[in-house]
């Protein structure tokens, strides 16, 4: 009877709060929401710590936490969340407790996929953003599966930052912008050059050795700037100084366009390497809330939270609570009209 009487009285309590929740959302809502909010979930470790916890407890602790916040943000419409998971720099802690972490992370998305209320009720996509050839096989394998099972949603997206760090996000899309340009450079100078030097390149490639091979580039680029007339050049003990001339005056002849391009400034934008930053899937944070009381980034995020604002309350990120949430919402509302102002600069 007891027992039956408390299980009526959480019931009760539980439908208050939602009520009162949805009451303080809609308040919210009348001004502007954002869009996406990230997180950098720090203080599992010294929860865990102050409350005599076993290893791990800590951030089973956050994860449960985590739920809960990903509700509040879905429930008061921001349709991106994105959350600090694991740095590239904890792989330098101590090989059991990574270890551990990678355990306890292949757990926590095995987890998260059958968070069905959550998952389904809200359409989230899951999204795992860093150098995911980082991680243990296992943890890899559930990562690629969690994206794979989500990719039909779209309501609500979840970044989840793992391996990650914002300086090896920039290093990787200039790297990749770079290869691009030059598979770009290449294929307009493939596509300059005359077709039948090409075809007695390729065809005495085949049929013989290098000398012959230069030979039949030599004459295919002659013949193409001679209208393919009969060209007739002895290969003494000059041949290779000969051909390396044709190749840099082709080279020169093809390449004369790309050259001005790179002149007038153009050879790499701001949107060339935007487009591939492993953050490319969502737009900029909105709102950047840390706990514990840190106001540091730690390496997260810095190319895209230029313009965002820092929410940095003193709790542990297993305390954090819905009053965080809406004290950062109303701290983003209050400036939002200056905020907006500032990004049209950029």
């Amino acid at each position: 009877m007891q027992k039956s009487t408390g299980d009526i009285i959480r019931h009760l309590l539980s439908g208050l709060y939602g009520y009162l929740r949805r009451c303080i959302f809609a308040i919210l809502s009348v001004g502007p929401v954002p869009n996406h909010i990230a997180f950098i979930m720090d203080g599992n470790r010294r929860y865990a710590k102050k409350r005599n916890m076993r290893e791990g407890d800590g951030h089973k602790a956050g994860f449960t936490a985590l739920m809960s916040i990903l509700r509040y943000c879905y429930e008061l419409g921001v349709k991106y969340v994105t959350v600090y998971a694991f740095s590239i720099d904890n792989f330098k802690r101590k090989p059991k407790e990574v270890q551990t972490l990678m355990e306890l992370m292949r757990e926590k998305i095995e987890e998260l996929l059958q968070q069905e209320s959550l998952i389904n009720e809200y359409g989230v996509r899951l999204h795992f953003i860093g150098d995911l050839k980082l991680l243990t096989e296992p943890v890899r394998v559930v990562v690629e599966k969690a994206m794979r099972v989500t990719a039909h949603n779209n309501q609500r997206v979840v970044l989840i930052c793992v391996a990650y760090t914002s300086r090896h996000e920039i290093v990787n899309a200039v790297q990749e912008c770079c290869k691009e340009k030059w598979n770009e450079v290449q294929a307009s100078k493939e596509a300059k050059v005359p077709t039948g030097a090409f075809a007695r390149i390729d065809q005495s490639m085949k049929a013989n050795d290098f000398q012959d091979s230069c030979k039949a580039y030599s004459n295919g680029v002659e013949s193409a700037r001679k209208k393919d007339c009969v060209f007739d050049h002895n290969f003494g003990k000059h041949g290779v100084d000969h051909i390396e001339t044709e190749i840099t005056s082709c080279n020169k002849l093809v390449g004369i366009n790309e050259a001005k391009k790179y002149k007038q400034g153009e050879v790499i934008k701001l949107v060339d390497i935007e487009k591939h930053m492993y953050m490319a899937v969502a737009p900029d944070p909105d709102i950047l809330i840390r706990t514990s009381g840190e106001a540091r980034l730690s390496n997260f995020l810095l190319w895209q939270t230029s313009t965002c604002p820092l929410y940095a309350p003193t709790a542990l990120w297993p305390e954090i609570g819905l009053r965080h949430l809406v004290w950062a919402v109303l701290d983003f509302q209050r400036h939002h009209f200056y905020l907006e102002k500032k990004k049209k600069q950029f």
